[in-house]
């Protein structure tokens, strides 16, 4: 497979979008819970307050589920790798069994959703497995399958299907997982949110808190919106600056491709690599009824990927090409994922003594039960209820064990080097020298510019200091996109915010 093999980048779930567009907000409004951020975890959130008479407004910076929801592999699963013999090391057996019954009620959420609601979004149950190819992974692997027995898990080791084509060492199975489509399954809870009275924005991309007491917000636009409560899911929190939490996670982008393959290699469960670099692996029903197969992984750093970025793709086309027969890629999509310096997410109180600002972030690449269990818990919160499984994703918790408190030295130093590398970095090319759709760092009257030469051959050049905290970003080939190895931030060739924590544009050159 090569490069000329690979489709232009786009989502199988934002095929045939069936989701109105809205307005964006101009005019200054109250409301009861603001919720800031589209995406999975902000819909079931407006979703699950709506039915309990809360008057809700719903806030996206671009459009509903156009950020990572939409561009996820979609396995509803309490699997998340092999995290629960890290759980068990990090906390105890009855944290990591909290963590998997919070997941396990998440899909039961789905479950009971689609049926009251009748959503038709390819929902399948499913068997999750991990597996092992190699004799230092198995190591792992089987101390997780004895985490699994310690704290009562559904499953355990297991064989893989037969049909199944690459070899494994070992394999670990948790039973009774699913996976579906995102996009046809809140899109029913859109409308049932404006059924119930709620407003829903687009193109509304919240720019500060101007009161945290009183929680209220300014947008983009020069409009404000006050509330009793704030619930921030933007993925990364836009006021990252509260609670510090740009410092308190790590974040790296991950690939997938959609493709054609024989039925015979196409599992009927879900698998994800024991070993590095990882890989995922499920089916999916293509637009015309045909089933397919998503392969995802080769993640990495944000704006620190050692190869150009459409290698990545064309890694898991080499994937696909050696173990799974593939005939063609229909799809090709990527994602940014956040993991918290303990591998739980963040999902509560954001700061300590303000019980009116609420967050709900760092999902590290399971969003899909982590947005469920953040509408759970967050309704359970504003409503006054108990929650069991507060304690145990409270973003204010401060107890770290030894190899956390490493991660986050070694993040935050990797942070600081950025910072004064990305200055000292010489421009790649000249400006003259750049090919239609190539994009580089360049000198422009002595000066350091970031520049993309469009498949017109005009130049769009930025100033490539990220808005946020002043890194300095980086070219992503694949995506055309300047992307920030600080904290996250990405950009557009043209300047604009795709992800945060930056909300300014980078500085168009000579503007």
């Amino acid at each position: 497979m090569t490069k000329m093999d690979l489709p232009d980048q786009h989502s199988l779930w934002q095929q045939n979008r069936d989701i109105n567009s809205y307005a964006a907000h101009q005019q200054d409004s109250q409301t009861d819970v603001l919720i800031i951020g589209g995406g999975i975890a902000g819909i079931i959130t407006a979703y699950q307050l709506s039915k309990a008479d809360r008057k809700v407004t719903l806030i996206e910076a671009h459009r509903l589920l156009e950020g990572v929801t939409g561009y996820t592999t979609a396995k509803v699963t309490a699997q998340h790798g092999m995290i629960y013999s890290k759980l068990m090391k990090t906390f105890n057996a009855e944290t990591a069994r909290l963590y998997y019954d919070a997941n396990m009620e998440a899909i039961n959420f789905f479950r009971e959703t689609i049926e009251e609601l009748n959503i038709d979004c390819d929902f399948e149950d499913k068997d999750a497995y991990i597996y092992a190819d190699s004799t230092q992974s198995k190591k792992l692997l089987e101390k997780e399958i004895d985490a699994y027995k310690a704290i009562n898990i559904d499953g355990g080791m297991a064989e893989v299907e037969a049909s199944f084509p690459i070899k494994a060492e070992l394999a670990a199975v948790m039973r009774n997982q699913a996976q579906f489509h995102p996009v046809k399954f809140l899109a029913p809870l859109i409308n049932e949110i404006e059924k119930n009275g709620g407003k829903i924005y687009e193109n509304t991309r919240a720019m500060e808190f101007i009161d945290h007491k009183n929680p209220a917000i300014r947008t983009e636009n020069g409009s404000t919106i006050s509330a009793n409560y704030a619930i921030v899911t933007s993925h990364f929190p836009f006021n990252d600056m509260d609670g510090t939490y740009f410092a308190r996670m790590d974040f790296s982008r991950s690939y997938v491709i959609g493709a054609k393959a024989p039925d015979s290699v196409i599992p009927d469960g879900m698998y994800i690599s024991a070993d590095q670099p990882k890989r995922s692996i499920r089916s999916a029903v293509d637009t015309n009824g045909e089933r397919i197969l998503l392969l995802g992984g080769d993640s990495h750093r944000v704006g620190m990927s050692k190869t150009k970025t459409m290698e990545h793709y064309e890694n898991l086309a080499e994937f696909g090409d050696k173990f799974f027969d593939i005939t063609e890629i229909l799809y090709r999509w990527s994602s940014q994922d956040m993991t918290t310096l303990d591998t739980v997410p963040y999902i509560g109180q954001m700061v300590t003594g303000n019980e009116k600002i609420l967050v709900a972030t760092g999902f590290h690449k399971w969003g899909m039960t982590a947005g469920a269990l953040t509408g759970m818990m967050l309704t359970d919160q504003i409503l006054g209820r108990e929650n069991r499984y507060a304690s145990v994703f409270d973003p204010t918790r401060s107890k770290l064990k030894g190899s956390d408190a490493a991660s986050f030295l070694k993040d935050n130093a990797t942070v600081a080097k950025e910072l004064v590398s990305g200055k000292l970095e010489r421009p790649e090319k000249r400006l003259d020298e750049l090919e239609n759709d190539e994009g580089a760092t360049v000198k422009i009257d002595g000066k350091r510019a970031g520049a993309y030469k469009d498949k017109n051959g005009q130049i769009h050049a930025v100033d490539p200091t990220c808005t946020h905290m002043g890194c300095e970003t980086h070219w992503n080939d694949a995506e055309r996109s300047w992307d920030c190895p600080c904290h996250g931030s990405r950009f557009s060739y043209t300047g604009k915010v795709i992800h945060g924590p930056a909300t300014k544009p980078l500085k168009k050159w000579n503007n």
